[in-house]
């Protein structure tokens, strides 16, 4: 059966989160009730990152299998049938083995901060107004780079074969009215960006040396992590394939 990947784009204020959950509401649910709707039959979807209560995407994919014909007109028709918050941005036609959790090698984050109250921001990014020296923040991003255990900054009861993960970028970015922290790798754990940013921002008030943030993370225990960051802070930005696999389909 032809498998396709979608693309959406969420703000993820009012749901428990992207993945399905029973008497929550979620992103994934809300695309299934839409898909159904529009195929007339029910539609099961598989996601590619797992965002937790209040996590925006500006990028995120789920993928599912429709034997009939499926072309642009199916975005048109989902977005119809879509809250405003939820976006279907494209469609991919891929190969019928192809999954876009597994196949899937990189996820890039940013949590943003904001040091002034505004309420333009308040959903999107979190409100912290406290001054923040910049050499520990850009130390500690700096320690993160490769591939290690990440344990430390994971919360507990979380199923995964494997703490390992590899990052390729991790940075912060002054902004004029705060800080960015954005964060790129192959896999990340339940609440690990939050986890590293709460616990380098420690760093940043004077509160966390370079070698008490390194201790933390080889302790390969969460118990000294901070995970205070909330997720309105968190957007996933980007989610990449090898090159080759997506196959746009259009009208």
């Amino acid at each position: 059966m032809p498998r396709y990947f979608l693309e959406v784009r969420y703000l993820g204020g009012r749901y428990a989160g992207s993945q399905i959950q029973v008497g929550a509401e979620t992103v994934q649910g809300t695309l299934e009730r839409a898909l159904g709707i529009l195929f007339r039959e029910p539609v099961g979807l598989t996601g590619s990152s797992r965002t937790d209560v209040g996590v925006h995407a500006f990028c995120n994919f789920f993928h599912f299998d429709h034997a009939a014909v499926v072309d642009s007109r199916v975005l048109r028709g989902l977005n119809a049938l879509l809250p405003s918050d939820v976006a279907a941005i494209s469609l991919q036609g891929v190969p019928p083995d192809a999954h876009c959790r597994f196949d899937a090698c990189s996820r890039y984050y940013c949590y943003r901060i904001h040091d002034r109250k505004d309420p333009f921001l308040s959903d999107r990014s979190w409100f912290y107004p406290y001054p923040l020296a910049a050499e520990p923040l850009h130390e500690m991003a700096g320690m993160l780079l490769g591939t290690a255990n990440f344990q430390s900054f994971s919360k507990r009861a979380t199923q995964v074969g494997t703490y390992i993960c590899t990052i390729q970028e991790s940075r912060w970015v002054r902004l004029s009215d705060g800080w960015a922290y954005y964060v790129k790798g192959d896999r990340f754990l339940r609440g690990m960006v939050r986890g590293l940013v709460g616990t380098m921002l420690q760093g940043g008030r004077g509160r966390l040396s370079g070698d008490g943030f390194r201790a933390i993370w080889i302790r390969q225990d969460n118990a000294n992590t901070d995970f205070t960051p909330p997720g309105h802070g968190l957007t996933l930005l980007e989610v990449g394939f090898p090159p080759g696999l997506l196959n746009p389909i259009r009208g």
